[in-house]
Parts: C-alpha cells; structure tokens; sequence
C-alpha cells in the first residue's frame, strides 16, 4: 500500500506539473498509457485535481481551470520516480531464495504487483535485456538468464573504471554537499549491521547497493547511471545463486566498505584510489566464484 501511495504522488506531480489552463484533457486510459500507471491511478489523479479546483471534471469533458501552484504538489520527500519503483520491485524478486537462471518474469504480474502500467514495465525490462540480464519470450515473458565467465570479466572491468572515476569525484565535492551527510548515514547503518551480524549478514546486500549506488551518482555522468543498473543487478544476483561462505564474503565486505568510506571522508585521493581497487578486486572474485560451474546450464535455462 505504501508503495502504490507513491507511485501515485510520483504520478501525480508529474502530471500536474504540464497541465496549462483552459486546455482539455484527454481520455482516463490515455492519461494511464501516458503516465505508465493503471487506469484506477489516473481516476484518482483526476479526482485529486479536480477537488483542489484545478480542473472542472463533467462526465467526458475535463477542463484545466488553473495553473497548479507548489501548495497543490506533494513533497519531493514523499515521492520516488516510477523508474526506481520497478527497479526496486525487480530487484527484489531476482534476489530472493526463488530466483535461478531460468526463472520466469511476467509483465502482467510485474506490473500488478507494483500498481503500474504494463507499458512502463515492458520498456524497463526491454532496457535491461539489452545487457543479456534477461531474454524475451511469447506472451509478455521474460526468462532470467545466466552469464559466462567471460561476460563477468568484462562487466568487471566497466565497473572498475566506473567506480574508480566516481569515487575520485566523491573526494572531490563540496564539504556542504548532501552527499556526506547519506555518506554518514550509511557509515552508520553499516556499524549497526555490525552489531548483529551473525543474525543480520543477509542483509548486506541491499547496504551494498545503496553504497556503490551513492558513489556513482557523484559522477554526474548520465552514461555511468545508466549503466550502473545492469551492473548492481549482475553483481547482487549472482551473489545470491552462490550462498556459500555469504557470511565470510560479507564480513570482509563491510570491513572494505568502512576503510573505503574512511578514505572518502578524509578526502584522501591516493587511499580512496586504494580502498577502491581492494574492495573491486575482492567483488570481481566474489562475482567468478558465484557463477555456475557449468557454463552452458549458466547460458540456457532448463527446459
């Protein structure tokens, strides 16, 4: 429920913020196609609307009255964009126990689960198989598919070179920028999980992504953001088919990550160069050894 209630402020503020005044708006399911959401979504944009005297809804015919002022959107804080939502969602689900190469992904149940509309959903998972991450069936199937070693080196590699620039960028901002304060924030979540790990250490994984994630988006560099997401999903994924030694991986993981964010706050360029390529060189053998033994299982799915 707390998922569906920000798709619809994201969708919402999205919507509100094009509408100019004495223009008609168009149907309820072409208002859905256009935004990415299910028609029972868009009813409820126009309803909000049209209770705050935005628009005047008769029957078919909806007018915009007025221009939205920044009272009628809702917080920036309450809101995500549609794009981290499904991500968020498809995350999930090839993480968890089930997921295997060869699992099935269907749109219609993607969609339904997150409060969305296919249309949005098939472009986000068209944008993933781009990278081999999945292959497309009949019927709005999607199989989740295995990868080669060799793959995994060169995803390795780009990830290197990624995270190598973002991290020197990292050191580079401003003392004031929000960054450090998430930096913070993570250093802290990081020593919590500390506290409780042998309970907890299942739980590194999502501390991971958040992490690299910050680091990269200090990048400012539209090709690494886009990119990035193929690369968290191989990595994280893969981790998860392998769970063997998961704590050992994840207790010198985390010691990485606090010598990595150490170096970070102490704007130190040599020593974030240097906890960087440890901690990578340590992901990029994880990422090897988490990969089937047999490649051909790893490549074709069963059956």
């Amino acid at each position: 429920m707390a998922r569906q209630k920000t798709l619809f402020k994201d969708a919402y503020n999205r919507y509100a913020a094009g509408l100019k005044p004495d223009t008609a708006l168009p149907t309820e399911p072409e208002i859905a196609a256009e935004l990415g959401v299910s028609r029972s979504t868009a009813r409820a944009i126009l309803m909000r609307l049209s209770d705050a005297g935005i628009i005047l809804w008769n029957k078919r015919q909806k007018i915009v009255l007025r221009q939205p002022t920044a009272a009628d959107f809702f917080p920036q804080e309450e809101t995500n964009s549609l794009h981290d939502i499904i991500e968020r969602s498809f995350m999930l689900r090839i993480l968890s126990d089930e997921a295997q190469p060869g699992m099935q992904i269907n749109e219609l149940e993607l969609a339904r689960e997150i409060g969305t509309g296919t249309s949005v959903v098939r472009e986000f998972l068209i944008r993933f198989s781009r990278f081999g991450l999945i292959e497309k069936r009949p019927n709005s199937h999607w199989i989740l598919k295995g990868f080669t070693s060799e793959f995994a080196l060169e995803l390795a590699d780009v990830r290197e070179m990624f995270e190598l620039h973002s991290a020197a960028e990292f050191g580079r901002m401003p003392v004031d920028h929000p960054a450090w304060t998430d930096l913070a924030v993570i250093k802290r979540e990081h020593y919590d999980l500390l506290e409780n790990f042998d309970e907890r250490y299942r739980d590194f994984s999502q501390l991971d992504e958040k992490f690299h994630l910050l680091i990269h988006r200090a990048s400012k560099n539209r090709f690494i953001a886009d990119f990035y997401d193929a690369i968290a999903i191989v990595f994280h994924y893969h981790y998860q088919w392998n769970k063997a030694f998961a704590r050992e991986r994840n207790s010198r993981a985390i010691v990485e990550h606090l010598d990595y964010i150490e170096a970070l706050e102490a704007r130190d360029p040599q020593w974030i160069d240097r906890a960087c390529r440890t901690h990578l060189a340590s992901a990029r053998q994880t990422l090897l050894q988490s990969i089937p033994q047999n490649t051909n299982e790893a490549i074709e799915p069963a059956g």
